[in-house]
């Protein structure tokens, strides 16, 4: 049975963002407000194959809106993939907000986008393109690059430990990545690990680690880090089947101790506030 959004060209515009639809993809453009969240300006535009998504929800929103929300398979997108579950309602890049009056036509579209769906379930490979190469951001400890072959960590003379210094600046080819960790830096300890195909010092604390460049306040944002590890994610994806990644095991008291100096450095740097230091360092004590 034919669908009117067969056409090309029919589109629903909310707040921040405008979907056009096609018969087997939607096109996201986002608008590049000073309200319009940073991820979705870095974003830009986005097209989700259907093949992409397994389900669509229209739900009441806050003051007065909807929300309209494709609902990604796993493994579909390198950028949801890597946000694991971190991101922020607001910034969920698969939602559109409308004004409440607009139910109805929210509501046509949900159930001629569902009646489109045929997949479902964890996707064998990314279906949604990936941020383009090269990008690159600024961490507490490094400032980081890719160009589409290589990840590259420059150490910061005002953040990074001894340990990475002593190391030196880092470059891991995709060839020799097997996944990351993005730890949103809206949370503390936030970071980006690269995990290597032949394991590595997985346990190492994130400061002490040569693969891992650490977030702080205005270090790492969203914007910059998630598309940047989307993107690498997505180039060692495209490589094919990864080797199975040890699981971390327990820091020593070693660890531990390195762990709550850092901790001191940024709370004096002002980076961590009074509560986040006494609360963290008390996690990082039980441990012993």
């Amino acid at each position: 049975m034919p669908h009117t959004m067969s056409r090309m060209g029919d589109v629903l515009a909310g707040f921040h963002a405008v979907w056009e639809f096609e018969s087997d993809s939607v096109l996201i453009r986002y608008e590049r407000g000073i309200r319009t969240p940073k991820l979705f300006q870095a974003l830009g535009e986005r097209r989700i194959p259907l093949s992409a998504v397994e389900g669509v929800t229209l739900a009441p929103g806050k003051r007065g809106t909807v929300v309209l929300r494709l609902r990604p398979r796993p493994g579909a997108d390198p950028l949801m993939e890597a946000a694991d579950g971190q991101l922020k309602e607001g910034s969920d890049p698969y939602r559109l907000v409308l004004p409440a009056q607009r139910e109805t036509l929210a509501e046509y579209y949900a159930e001629e986008l569902t009646g489109l769906l045929t997949a479902a379930g964890p996707a064998e490979r990314h279906l949604v393109a990936p941020p383009e190469a090269p990008l690159h951001f600024k961490g507490y400890d490094a400032k980081a690059s890719f160009d589409g072959r290589s990840v590259q960590f420059r150490w910061s003379w005002t953040g990074a430990s001894s340990a990475k210094w002593k190391a030196g600046d880092q470059s891991f080819p995709v060839t020799e990545l097997s996944g990351l960790e993005w730890r949103s830096p809206e949370v503390f300890e936030g970071h980006l690990r690269l995990i290597r195909r032949t394991g590595g010092a997985a346990a190492v604390p994130p400061d002490q680690d040569p693969a891992t460049v650490v977030f702080g306040l205005g270090y790492g944002p969203v914007h910059e880090s998630l598309p940047f590890a989307a993107a690498v994610l997505a180039a060692v994806r495209a490589r094919g089947p990864v080797p199975a990644v040890p699981v971390p095991s327990r820091r020593d008291p070693a660890d531990i101790a390195e762990r709550i100096r850092h901790l001191g450095e940024l709370h004096q740097a002002g980076l961590v506030t009074d509560e986040e230091f006494s609360s963290k360092k008390a996690e990082l004590l039980a441990e012993l």
